[in-house]
């Protein structure tokens, strides 16, 4: 995306939460360590690129396809399980883990499907990695990746782990982040677009996004065709968000910025505006609109990305927690409390503990009597509250700390259930391994993101001799 008039210089954004923040060797294939973690266990290293060729066996937890040469793993972007491929090896991970580059297709995996997007081909977009893929074979790559990081790094034996599929594999995205910078034509104007694919200074301009809501899209453009209005400064990130009233659209950079009621007014649809400044907090900035003072909160922080699957997700997380009948419960990084309330409702008494005040408040407002919500970190006020019967853990990406997990091992008496919702197979496994005495009760992935590496998992925990 461009915008129409001239802006400020602008460089190297980061790119928002769905986007690959670069590979580690993952689950996938057999010796490839997880978490960022690399057994070394050979010194030899390629001493220049070499060209080969592979056959890729499997999908990576990063989405890069996995073959080996002499040994050695490697990690192909854009290969597809049953390819055969003339690759060239371009760099070595210590002794054992090498990156490739796709030169030639020798023979194409029955698995491979035309990419509909442009920008995945032609700008090797880093939002989406599995396009190439046929979507059955995505949902088994993803549970590959689950299983092996459990079999791996938890050492807990698994079965094979379904994903429930996603109604809606295109279009479902109801946030999208991009990187605003200068462009390099007549005027400099801004572009707004995302990273290529293991290039994270190089980006391109957006003109689409295909797993993003149209009406996200065109408020991305909207915003563009008003780029004179932003803040000056180095590097800017913007997400927008659908809200219960409309799209918030989140600004993050800057130190000055007094056109936020310029902006707001030029975008149709935009009920909320949000600005982080640089080594600054989060504000609620633009028109003032009572309309948008009370529920949608945040609009800046929270929204479910897949609204469908987000709702049978959440129904799981439900059922399971109310299975084993408790009467108190504690709700960990709850967000803006969807779960707690549903709980909460069903007459169970719920502490919810999320560190984002907006949501938290959010969350205690629609609390029951009975039950209530802290705005706090985890890791303080968990060990504070328990022992209680059912534990809700949602981390983020880098999963639970240790001592939160600590908490959890040794409370006493133990929770009947601990109902972890993982956004990353391998921190899920580090935890799980960590928890002693606990077993995997049940295990159900879900296909989030589709045409991406990411998956969401619920792992139902019980103590060791428990039903």
């Amino acid at each position: 995306m461009t915008s129409r008039r001239a802006g400020r210089r602008q460089e190297r954004p980061d790119l928002g939460d769905h986007r690959p923040r670069g590979r580690t060797p993952a689950s996938g294939s057999a010796g490839v360590a997880q978490n960022g973690v690399v057994s070394e266990t050979a010194s030899d290293t390629l001493a220049a690129p070499a060209e080969c060729e592979v056959d890729v066996q499997s999908i990576a937890a990063g989405g890069d396809g996995v073959a080996r040469v002499d040994n050695r793993v490697v990690f192909i972007p854009r290969a597809a399980p049953g390819d055969r491929a003339r690759i060239l090896a371009t760099s070595v991970r210590g002794g054992r883990f090498a990156r490739g580059v796709l030169i030639d297709l020798l023979r194409p995996s029955p698995e491979r499907v035309t990419p509909p997007c442009v920008h995945y081909v032609r700008d090797q977009c880093g939002g989406c990695q599995l396009q190439h893929v046929r979507y059955e074979s995505q949902l088994e790559a993803k549970g590959a990746i689950v299983r092996d990081a459990l079999v791996r790094i938890a050492h807990r034996a698994t079965g094979t782990v379904a994903v429930e599929a996603s109604p809606e594999q295109w279009r479902y995205r109801r946030k999208l982040t991009l990187a605003l910078r200068r462009g390099s034509g007549h005027g400099r104007d801004w572009i707004a677009g995302l990273r290529r694919i293991d290039a994270p200074d190089s980006v391109f301009p957006l003109a689409d996004c295909l797993i993003t809501d149209e009406g996200v899209v065109e408020v991305w453009r909207a915003i563009m065709r008003a780029a004179a209005f932003l803040p000056d400064a180095l590097s800017l990130r913007g997400s927008v968000r659908v809200t219960a009233l409309g799209y918030a659209f989140h600004l993050e950079g800057g130190t000055r910025w007094n056109l936020g009621h310029e902006l707001q007014a030029a975008v149709p649809g935009l009920a909320e505006l949000w600005w982080t400044p640089e080594h600054g907090t989060r504000r609620r900035v633009g028109l003032p609109d009572k309309a948008t003072d009370g529920g949608a909160r945040a609009g800046a922080s929270f929204t479910q990305i897949n609204a469908t699957v987000g709702a049978a997700l959440h129904a799981d997380v439900v059922d399971r927690a109310m299975a084993h009948a408790p009467r108190t419960l504690i709700d960990a990084y709850a967000g803006t409390g969807a779960t707690a309330v549903a709980l909460a409702q069903r007459g169970v008494a719920v502490l919810a503990i999320e560190v984002d005040r907006a949501a938290s408040a959010e969350c205690a407002g629609a609390m029951p009597k009975g039950s209530r919500a802290v705005a706090a970190r985890v890791e303080d006020a968990l060990p504070r509250a328990l022992p209680v019967d059912v534990v809700i853990l949602n981390p983020p990406r880098t999963g639970a700390s240790m001592s939160v997990i600590a908490a959890l091992r040794d409370a006493s008496p133990s929770p009947r259930a601990i109902v972890y919702v993982s956004c990353d197979p391998a921190t899920l496994a580090r935890d799980v391994g960590r928890l002693a005495g606990w077993r995997i009760a049940a295990l159900r992935s879900f296909d989030m993101f589709p045409q991406t590496a990411h998956v969401e998992t619920v792992c139902e925990l019980v103590p060791e001799g428990g039903a």
